[in-house]
């Protein structure tokens, strides 16, 4: 059972929604009901939830804010957006928090089951145990690592790795960067070094056909990351490499 914390101003708004939330008939429970984001901030110090379901528009702290400080939690609990204001402003800068939905009021029962049915989608996904959701599927992270190291992809951008596996950028990149302990550019950039020791050993190209073909415009550049990661320039790690060949 999912814990939901509900944060909205108006009684009769929180009323309707958690009526709505019993329609929907999902495992999701909510646990606390709250007027404005303070009280929220103080509620999750002593107390746990899943999901926060609030409205933008409230005394003392409105939902962005709150969702900003949420990305600070050591919780971290997603949070969705339920709003009286069809602003494009507020949805955009909820999408860049990595707000989970922006819906409007009043939402209706179908539209709520579906937002919170996606959500849980998601977060089944999310249980992982070693890169793996818990029920045996591959996570996002996973399916992408997975598709990675079958295809020999080391050009796949992070935009195209989101888009891969129905997730946006933002909340991708910090996903993969809980999952596996560095972010994502971190991640191809150390799979092209592979790819570039791998070329330098077993084929006779060039320097400079190496970096084009690993994506690096400027030779100057890529020879440079190579040193950082192996203490040596290309040239250098190619002369040490027949050396050892020949020994």
């Amino acid at each position: 059972m999912y814990r939901l914390l509900l944060v909205e101003d108006e009684r009769w708004v929180r009323i309707a929604l958690k009526k709505t939330l019993e329609k929907v008939n999902l495992p999701i429970q909510v646990v606390g009901e709250l007027s404005h984001g303070l009280e929220a901030i103080d509620w999750l110090k002593t107390n746990q939830a899943d999901l926060v379901i609030t409205d933008i528009r409230m005394p003392f702290m409105d939902g962005i804010n709150l969702l900003e400080m949420l990305q600070e939690h050591s919780s971290h609990p997603d949070v969705m957006i339920i709003s009286g204001y069809d602003d494009f402003s507020y949805a955009q800068r909820a999408v860049r928090l990595n707000a989970v939905d922006y819906l409007l009021k009043p939402v209706e029962a179908g539209e709520l089951k579906s937002s919170l049915q996606k959500w849980l989608d998601r977060r089944g996904a999310f249980s992982m145990k070693e890169g793996e959701a818990v029920r045996g599927e591959l996570s996002p992270v996973g399916q992408i690592l997975s598709y990675i190291e079958s295809a020999g992809d080391v050009h796949m951008s992070l935009a195209e790795a989101a888009e891969r596996v129905h997730l946006n950028p933002s909340y991708f990149c910090k996903l993969f960067k809980q999952t596996t302990g560095m972010n994502y550019k971190e991640y191809v950039a150390g799979l092209r070094m592979k790819e570039a020791e791998r070329l330098l050993d077993t084929t006779s190209l060039r320097v400079c056909e190496i970096a084009e073909r690993l994506g690096y415009r400027d030779q100057a550049y890529f020879s440079n990351q190579f040193k950082k990661r192996t203490g040596m320039n290309p040239t250098e790690y190619r002369k040490k490499r027949e050396l050892i060949k020949h020994m």
